[in-house]
């Protein structure tokens, strides 16, 4: 079983820092691509940033300059750092991973419960 756990969340005021992390844990054995998606109220969710275990990125438009991905291959952890947060980045933010689990030939894409991030003053 994999589990993906997200935590960072909460409240900040508009121009704002907040740092997500995303753990995978279980039985791993190995993770290609891993990312953050948000969905805001009333509208579908969309991806915000992904890294490739190279450390290749890709970021929506919206986050490039003020969004930043990283992850930490060896602890199979995703990070987003994200400054001059604005009230239309209120959303709640998934952490995805494309993860290959022992016993398996396929990599399967693996979702975490989702962490709230609330822009407004």
């Amino acid at each position: 079983q994999v589990q993906l756990v997200e935590s960072g969340g909460g409240l900040v005021q508009p121009g704002g820092s907040l740092r997500l992390s995303c753990a995978a844990s279980g039985r791993i054995l190995s993770i290609n691509l891993m990312g953050w998606y948000r969905r805001a109220p009333g509208k579908q969710r969309e991806l915000v940033a992904a890294i490739t275990s190279a450390g290749r990125t890709n970021s929506a438009e919206f986050a490039k300059g003020r969004f930043t991905i990283s992850r930490d291959n060896a602890k199979n952890t995703v990070s987003l750092h994200m400054n001059s947060l604005k009230p239309e980045d209120t959303a709640v933010y998934y952490c995805n991973a494309r993860i290959t689990d022992r016993g398996s030939y396929y990599p399967s894409d693996y979702w975490g419960q989702g962490t709230q991030v609330t822009v407004s003053s």
